[in-house]
């Protein structure tokens, strides 16, 4: 499992919430409304959607990002539970995900936890990384690795990028019905002239937890210059982000 570093998540990552907010308008929660929100991180998006008048609960697999969200939004509901093995009674109007599923390894067992848990006719709102999401951050650690001969276990890489056809034979096999999905590119910016550094450091820690920290601090290094060429524009980095965003309904 990951381990979160949630105040560098809060301090340089808030465009995972930020981006988020255009699909809490997609999910359009509705006062009296119960909402589960899989993979919740510091919980800024399910405090949006309660906003709307919905009753949200969020889980979360990593410990300290619960515990900044119940700290932020101690009204609502949070605990910690993956989301290859989660449970409720099916309770809820929407499920709703943004950024979480690509952490999560058995994506058919994530998705049809997430048909079961709701009421019939409910809907689920989710978007994550899609195939060629960071492919250039990627193949840089690889060459990173390589050039510097660190070697480290490849057996952690955290992420799983489905395409747009697994995504819908995902929802398709658990039930759903498909409203609509899209595969789409949306270059990221990241927070100021250390962003791929932060971005490496937040996101791919588990991947080197296995190294010393002279030996991330060279891989992380031996990136940002592999990178630069590619992701550094006029006003700062800029990651190679693709995303796949779904509606679907329990019939």
């Amino acid at each position: 499992m990951t381990d979160w570093n949630a105040t560098l998540y809060d301090n340089k990552h808030k465009f995972v919430s930020n981006f988020g907010e255009d699909l809490v308008s997609f999910l359009n929660p509705q006062k009296g409304e119960h909402v589960l929100d899989v993979g919740c991180g510091t919980g800024d998006l399910a405090y949006d959607i309660s906003k709307k008048g919905a009753t949200v609960t969020g889980i979360d697999a990593a410990l300290s990002m619960i515990e900044v969200a119940k700290e932020k939004y101690p009204d609502i509901h949070f605990n910690v539970q993956n989301g290859e093995n989660f449970y409720f009674d099916p309770q809820f109007h929407a499920v709703f995900s943004n950024a979480a599923i690509h952490w999560m390894k058995n994506q058919q067992k994530v998705i049809q936890n997430c048909y079961d848990v709701l009421l019939p006719g409910g809907r689920f709102v989710a978007e994550l990384g899609g195939a060629n999401n960071i492919q250039s951050i990627v193949d840089a650690i690889k060459e990173a690795s390589e050039r510097l001969s660190i070697l480290y276990d490849a057996t952690l890489f955290p992420w799983v990028f489905p395409t747009k056809k697994e995504m819908a034979e995902h929802l398709i096999n658990a039930g759903f019905n498909i409203i609509t999905i899209e595969h789409y590119e949306r270059p990221t910016p990241l927070v100021g002239e250390d962003g791929i550094r932060n971005w490496l450091e937040m996101f791919s820690n588990n991947m080197f937890k296995n190294l010393t920290n002279e030996e991330k601090e060279a891989i992380h290094s031996e990136c940002e210059c592999i990178l630069r060429p590619q992701l550094y524009k006029e006003n700062g980095w800029v990651a190679d982000y693709w995303r796949i965003r779904f509606i679907a309904q329990k019939p």
